[in-house]
């Protein structure tokens, strides 16, 4: 090119207001990686195509260069205030460096924007604007012809509705190009077509959704249709446009992959070029007779036709026999089966599950697909994912229990007594190291509280302080399966982040190598505190509980003796007497324990004042067994030297205390014999003489019976009284060691393991909820669930290599503790269905409310309250570039170890199973593999510790829907490698339950991760439709855990 050098030199002198954009950058030419020199600051003036380089604002231009056949490339580092212009030529790149990101973003935006093509395209966008206003405008010019009354009236939101089914989408259509025109003779077509709404009362055009690519077709059949669910605002007056584009490099269409505002058009430098688009009306696609629409396709200046687009109705509810030679025919090239977005399935959306699941999950994402069998039918897949309320809900109610429990546990120090100097001033610190950590839950129920908008927490979001408790990503995956010969079927999967105190980090560990440290170093505290044992604590706080829960329950049974005995009712008095009896035998039964016993004196010697006879004396263990046979001194207070017995202290007092409540209460029920006995005869002996008589002497009686119980229940209450105050003095103490032995570490091992508890239970709690729900009408599984329990099986895909191991060590922690949650379903007494907790730390029981007419499905036994345990496993498999570190240089002994431990529960919960339940409960899978077979398997690919051997994994998951349970499905975020494996075991489900056709396997795999639910989870939690995978990371993952090409890339997670 020639240029004229005065003209350029005068027109870089230009005033400012002559110039697109001006202002100081830093500047140097890039080969490579490689800068030639160091970036030196430069005054950048653009005007038009042209960037004048000048060594300050007065000086002339040093070099002019020239924006043609070149891009620029952005960083995506929100640090970073540098980009890259590259030119096609193959000069060196141009490297610019800005002051701030916000004037970074504004060179990249003006200088993509300055060539000749930028110019086209915003030729391009006038265009298609100006057709939009001419659509506006007819729409306008027709209510000129109406009276203003109508114009009024349609001002408002009366259009005319769309008739449907109740629960089904209003509209669903699917679309078809024929005879599209490339630019060039030669090019193969690579299309998908844009779907934007144009609502009639705003006329402003909203984008709506898009097909799925296909390629190298000018005779498209687009696999993905269209829906609009039963909520959205569409009626017969509304338009669609359509807008078909023609895609060059999927990898780099980036435009369909992240998320732009409604109003901007993408550049057409990303990798696509538009085509045509064709606009119809709602109203006419509906009152068709053929329930279809033919529409030309035309640019964008609405001369050229470019091709005609398909419009057809589809109606959800019917089968398509005897299509599928033609479909595949036409599909021949394509990548996807039949996706179609719709609402919630059937089993989600019926009368009686709807309020009790619509408390529980809320902004459902679904997709329709249909996939050829084997036979050559067609089978309809329905994908769901829904979020959960129970994500804050279950964390809130845990942590209101948490600050409960550690209010009472600081009230009962405190009523300790007084204390010898050293005992005191450990209570001291004890109790402001719990004050601390108690104002600290305290501030977090408080922050969650304030929490608004959606009911999940993102995978951006998991180092956060505030939403620590909250479980990462957590919804339910629902396949719906609708087979043309076979019967319908729904497989569920809970996917969630793998529990774990991301806030707090794995520098030291997780929870499995911290707990273990912790006790190690506990027990060689030396002679500060004394040792117990994790058992000895675990009995105090049950010792604790049963009093705070039986004690008041005793005097409330007390009372209502006495109320019966005050109206002389021998019923009443009867049953009154039988809850009082069972209520004080479970009272004394719960300090039955030699762990209260040797309190006692530990306390007791702890006391100020108290002054040894004997001096301390280590002593074997044989010779403390001798102790408790003769002594009755515990052997299970250890220290570095044992608690000395001490001889001013009278140990059988405590005996003699504890018995005396026994006594009280036989003298209570001999009392009541005697009542009711001379009660009878009396009756007997009366019934002869004057009725008048009779009812005053009744009178008197009831007033002798009050009297005479009187004195016996408050002897009662007294002796209770007095083994409570010693027997929660005494527990009390023991749990001082617990936290003294250990601060501050106890109390933040204690706040880890809430932490990664909470998320665990709120997954938990939903599991149940929607297994529940889904087998209402399965007495076999009614039956299992109050016999023996519900199996829950957790599939991991962390590795054991760096932080991830910290997690697993949470996770399998975490998990673990479920097996102390227990599950009571009770009839629910208001709308609010979500469920209840109760209980404490290591005890919870959750109550799931079930309305009226589901209540009454269930067996008498869960009926009547019956608890239901659970039997959670964890079963792990690392997959990605982290795990073969992990092989190969580092170390995988603790997912050997967790896979083999939980082998063994898994293999209990099957004797257990097998011993209380006919095998005619069992689900009928189409591939009917033996348990015990499976089991064997699965314990030989566990004992030959293959590199990623994922078998270990599906067949887990299927032993444990062969057994009714309930499957979850973690890695880091459950977003990325969640997604690969959740998606693949969905088709692994539909080929060998289900026949689908072997040939479409890898395809339907492709479809579900490209266009299906798991897609829009990744949107969810970054803003973007890409998996955040590289090509490296997935040359480490076994062949079927990798996305199709175009769905991964860079993004930040």
């Amino acid at each position: 090119m020639r240029f004229n050098a005065k003209d350029l030199a005068l027109l870089a002198k230009r005033p400012s207001c002559c110039f697109d954009k001006e202002g100081k950058l830093k500047i140097c030419r890039v080969v490579g990686d490689e800068k030639l020199i160091e970036p030196r600051e430069r005054w950048c003036r653009l005007k038009g195509n042209l960037l004048f380089l000048m060594k300050n604002k007065s000086s002339e231009a040093s070099e002019v260069v020239i924006l043609e056949r070149c891009w620029v490339v952005e960083f995506k580092s929100k640090t970073d205030v540098s980009i890259i212009l590259k030119f096609q030529s193959g000069e060196p790149d141009l490297y610019i460096e800005a002051a701030s990101k916000p004037d970074c973003e504004a060179w990249a935006v003006a200088l993509g924007e300055a060539n000749s093509e930028g110019l086209r395209n915003k030729i391009q966008q006038l265009r298609r604007l100006i057709m939009e206003i001419k659509e506006e405008r007819a729409s306008e010019e027709a209510h000129q012809f109406l009276p203003s009354s109508q114009v009024d009236s349609l001002g408002e939101p009366q259009f005319t509705s769309i008739q449907r089914i109740a629960n089904e989408p209003k509209l669903e259509f699917s679309l078809a190009c024929k005879g599209l025109v490339a630019a060039t003779r030669d090019r193969k077509l690579n299309t998908f077509i844009q779907v934007s709404v144009v609502h009639p009362a705003e006329h402003i055009l909203t984008r709506y959704s898009s097909t799925e690519i296909v390629e190298g077709t000018r005779d498209p059949l687009f696999l993905t249709g269209v829906t609009f669910p039963p909520e959205y605002p569409i009626y017969e007056e509304t338009k669609i446009k359509l807008t078909v584009y023609d895609v060059k490099d999927k990898s780099q269409d980036t435009v369909r992959t992240s998320v732009l505002p409604d109003h901007k058009e993408p550049r057409a430098d990303v990798g696509r070029s538009f085509l045509g688009c064709a606009t119809f009306r709602v109203g006419d696609l509906v009152k068709s007779k053929e329930q279809q629409l033919t529409l030309t396709l035309r640019t964008s200046d609405g001369g050229k036709t470019v091709g005609t687009i398909e419009v057809n109705l589809v109606k959800m509810g019917e089968f398509e026999d005897g299509e599928m030679d033609h479909i595949t025919t036409d599909a021949q090239d394509q990548k996807c089966a039949l996706v179609r977005e719709c609402t919630a399935p059937e089993g989600l959306s019926g009368k009686d599950n709807l309020p009790s699941l619509n408390a529980v999950l809320k902004n459902p994402i679904c997709k329709l697909y249909r996939f050829p069998t084997s036979d050559n039918k067609w089978m309809r897949i329905r994908e769901q994912m829904a979020e959960t309320t129970l994500s804050f809900h279950v964390p809130k109610e845990l942590i209101n229990l948490h600050i409960k429990e550690d209010m009472r546990r600081n009230q009962e120090l405190k009523d300790l007594g007084e204390l010898a100097p050293h005992w005191d001033n450990m209570r001291k610190s004890v109790i402001a190291h719990c004050d601390q950590m108690l104002s600290m839950y305290q501030d977090t129920l408080a922050e969650l509280g304030k929490h608004t908008g959606s009911s999940f927490k993102s995978s951006c979001s998991k180092g956060e302080k505030t939403l620590e408790f909250i479980p990462i990503n957590l919804h339910l995956q629902r396949m719906h399966v609708h087979s043309p010969r076979l019967k319908d079927a729904l497989y569920d999967v809970i996917t969630v982040g793998a529990p774990a105190a991301h806030f707090q980090g794995f520098k030291n560990g997780g929870l499995r190598k911290l707990l273990s440290k912790f006790e190690a170093e506990r027990r060689n505290t030396g002679y500060q505190c004394i040792y117990y044992s994790p058992e000895n604590t675990a009995k105090a706080k049950e010792v604790l509980s049963n009093i705070n829960h039986l004690q008041p329950l005793i005097s409330s049974h007390a009372d209502l003796l006495l109320n019966s005995a005050s109206q002389h009712s021998p019923d009443s008095l009867k049953n009154s007497l039988k809850m009082l009896s069972e209520k004080t035998e479970l009272f004394v039964h719960a300090f039955k324990d030699q762990l209260v016993r040797s309190a006692l004196l530990a306390l007791y010697t702890a006391r100020p004042g108290c002054v040894l006879k004997k001096p301390a004396v280590p002593r074997s263990s044989a010779e403390e067994s001798d102790d408790l046979k003769h002594q009755d001194h515990s052997s299970q207070i250890k220290r570095q030297d044992s608690i000395p017995h001490h001889s001013e202290y009278d140990e059988e007092e405590w005996d003699r205390v504890w018995a005396n409540v026994g006594k009280s209460l036989n003298c209570v029920i001999a009392m009541v014999d005697r009542l009711l006995e001379k009660d009878n005869s009396s009756k007997t002996k009366e019934g002869e003489s004057d009725p008048s008589a009779a009812d005053c002497k009744v009178l008197h009686a009831g007033g002798d019976w009050y009297e005479q119980l009187y004195p016996l229940v408050i002897t009662l209450k007294d002796c209770m009284g007095e083994v409570v105050t010693r027997a929660k003095q005494s527990m009390a103490f023991v749990l001082l060691q617990e936290l003294a032995c250990g601060l501050p570490q106890c109390l933040m091992l204690t706040l880890r393991r809430d932490i990664v508890f909470s998320q665990a239970l709120a997954g938990l709690v939903c599991g149940f909820i929607i297994k529940l729900h889904t087998s209402l009408h399965d007495q076999g599984f009614l039956q299992q669930l109050h016999t023996v329990g519900l199996l829950v099986q957790y599939e991991g895909l962390l590795s054991t290599y760096s932080e991830e191991a910290g997690m697993l060590e949470d996770m399998a922690v975490g998990i673990s503790d479920l097996q102390k949650v227990m599950f009571k379903v009770i009839e629910a007494k208001s709308e609010d269905f979500l469920p209840i907790i109760t209980g404490r730390r290591e005890h919870y029981v959750i109550e799931v409310q079930l309305p009226a007419k589901m209540f009454e499905l269930l067996p008498q036994e869960i009926k009547e309250g019956k608890l239901l345990r659970m039997y959670p496993v964890l079963f792990n498999v690392g997959i990605n570039e982290q795990q073969t570190l992990a092989e190969r240089f580092g170390d995988t002994t603790l997912q050997e170890n967790i896979n083999q431990e939980n082998l063994e529960l898994l293999k209990e919960y099957y004797n257990l199973f097998t011993e209380k339940m006919p095998p005619d409960c069992l689900p009928h899978f189409q591939e009917q593999n033996d348990l015990k077979g499976l089991l064997e398997n699965l314990h030989q690919n566990i004992q030959a510790k293959r590199r990623k051997n994922v078998e270990i994994m599906w067949l887990a998951a299927t032993i444990c829907r062969k057994l009714n349970g309930v499957r979850f499905t973690c890695c880091k975020s459950a977003k990325d490698r969640t997604s690969m494996s959740v998606t693949l075991e969905q088709c692994s489900i539909l080929r060998d339950e289900h026949q689908l056709h072997k040939d479409f396997f890898i395809r339907a795999l492709d479809c579900m991760r490209r266009e299906g639910c798991r897609i829009e989870n990744v949107l969810k939690n970054v803003k973007c439709r890409k998996y955040a995978f590289n090509m490296i990371q997935l040359m480490a993952f076994p062949k079927y855990y990798r996305p199709p090409e175009g769905t991964y890339g860079k993004a930040d997670t």
